[in-house]
C-alpha cells in the first residue's frame, strides 16, 4: 500500500508527536481504515519528507510520531504564477488541481470583463479557502514537498498592473507569435483568459504592460485546456518536463 502523505501547516522536526486535525484524522482512520503502527508522510513546505509512525487512534484523534527526516525536491525550476480568470464549478477546481501537478509556485484567481462568476466576500473567503485546500490535497497526491499559493481573487487588471516578472505572457488564439519564439526567462506570469475569451481591451490592457501575446497551435482551447497546455509547454521547453542530453 502507498504511504499517504500529509500536508502538515507547522514546524516539523525529528521524534515530534503531532496530533492530525479532526478532518485529517477521520479520512486516515474511517476512510482509509488505517490503524496504530501505519506509516505516514508529513510535509510542511520545507523540501523535506517527514516519515512518521501512528501511535495514537482514538475519538476521532491520530496522533503520529516523527522518525526520519528525508530532503526531496520535486520541485521545478521554472518560477511560474499563474493568473487564471474564474471558471465555473469543477472546472476551476481542475485547472488548480493540475497545475499543482504541472509545478505551478502560486495562482491567483482573477475577475475578467467577461468573467461568468461574480461572489461576494464573504463566500469568495470561503472559495479561497476551498481552492487551497484543493492544492494540498493536488500536493498531497502528487509527491510534492511545497504547496502552491492560492492567492485572494482579484480584477485581472490589477493583477496585470502589478506584474514584475521577467517573462509575462498572454494566450490569445490571434496571436501572431509560438512560446518557441520566446526566451522563457524565470519568474514567468503566464495569464489565462475566460470561458468567452478575452475581451479586446483586456488583451490591449495586458500587451501595455509588457506582456507577450502568444498562440498555442492553431485551435481554440477552452481555458481549463490552455492553462494546461501552456504550463505543459513551458515545461516541456524549459522547465523539468525537458529531456535530459
Amino acid at each position: 500500500m502507498k504511504i499517504p502523505r500529509i500536508f502538515q501547516n507547522r514546524p516539523l522536526r525529528l521524534q515530534d508527536y503531532v496530533e492530525l486535525n479532526e478532518e485529517t484524522s477521520h479520512r486516515l482512520s474511517t476512510v482509509l481504515r488505517l490503524g496504530k503502527e501505519q506509516k505516514l508522510i508529513l510535509f510542511n513546505g520545507d523540501g523535506y519528507e517527514y516519515l512518521s509512525i501512528m501511535t495514537q487512534n482514538k475519538h476521532n484523534k491520530v496522533g503520529v510520531k516523527i522518525i526520519e527526516k528525508i530532503e526531496k525536491n520535486l520541485e521545478s525550476p521554472l518560477d511560474i504564477h499563474l493568473g487564471q480568470v474564474i471558471s465555473k464549478g469543477e472546472k476551476m477546481e481542475f485547472v488548480i488541481q493540475k497545475a499543482t501537478e504541472l509545478g505551478v509556485k502560486r495562482l491567483t484567481p482573477l475577475f475578467s470583463e467577461r468573467g461568468v462568476v461574480h461572489l461576494k466576500q464573504e463566500r469568495l473567503e470561503k472559495k479561497q479557502e476551498h481552492w487551497q485546500k484543493i492544492a494540498i490535497h493536488a500536493a498531497e497526491q502528487c509527491g510534492r514537498t511545497f504547496v502552491p499559493t492560492i492567492e485572494k481573487p482579484i480584477l485581472l487588471t490589477e493583477w496585470v498592473f502589478h506584474r514584475q516578472e521577467s517573462t509575462r505572457l498572454i494566450l490569445d488564439p490571434l496571436a501572431s507569435r509560438g512560446l518557441s519564439t520566446v526566451n522563457v526567462l524565470n519568474p514567468i506570469a503566464l495569464l489565462i483568459g475566460p470561458e468567452g475569451g478575452f475581451p479586446e481591451e483586456e488583451i490591449e490592457y495586458a500587451l501595455n504592460h509588457t506582456f507577450t501575446a502568444l498562440r498555442l497551435g492553431p485551435r481554440i482551447l477552452r481555458t481549463e485546456t490552455a492553462a494546461l497546455a501552456a504550463l505543459t509547454a513551458l515545461q516541456c521547453q524549459a522547465g523539468d518536463l525537458i529531456q535530459n542530453p
